[in-house]
């Protein structure tokens, strides 16, 4: 139990981070047991686990991605499944950026989570002819 605390806090942090998901996660360190602490962070891991396995408009990146390029595709000016320029990719997963590189490192799931980020702010503008083709636009 000890091992797997630090696992889940950090895979939640991440998660969080890459989502964007800015509301705070009650205190889970206070009181209680190991058990207890245990038993909480794995519940919070659980939720933001299938969050993430589950982002908004799944099939519509999917079908954006289809005409786009490979998920580890490194030709700039444009990386990535969704081939996302520097600009976009800083602006939107500029923590994946930093520590990850560009898009072509990033797993496709972070691709998704970035512009979906993006699409919060400008719809799916961004990919005019490709989500023109999936009837996004």
């Amino acid at each position: 139990m000890r091992l797997r605390i630090p696992k889940y806090r950090r895979n939640v942090k991440l998660w969080r981070l890459v989502t964007g998901e800015s509301a705070p996660i009650r205190t889970l360190a206070a009181g209680g047991s190991l058990e207890e602490k245990f038993r909480r962070w794995q519940r919070i891991y659980q939720q933001m686990h299938l969050r993430w396995i589950h982002p908004p408009h799944f099939s519509d990146w999917l079908c954006i991605h289809h005409y786009e390029g490979s998920w580890t595709d490194s030709g700039g000016p444009y990386w990535g499944g969704l081939q996302m320029d520097l600009s976009f990719q800083s602006t939107y997963g500029g923590w994946l950026l930093r520590h990850k590189g560009t898009a072509d490192h990033w797993t496709p799931l972070e691709q998704i989570w970035v512009a979906v980020r993006a699409a919060h702010s400008r719809g799916f503008s961004p990919w005019p002819n490709t989500a023109r083709y999936c009837g996004l636009l």
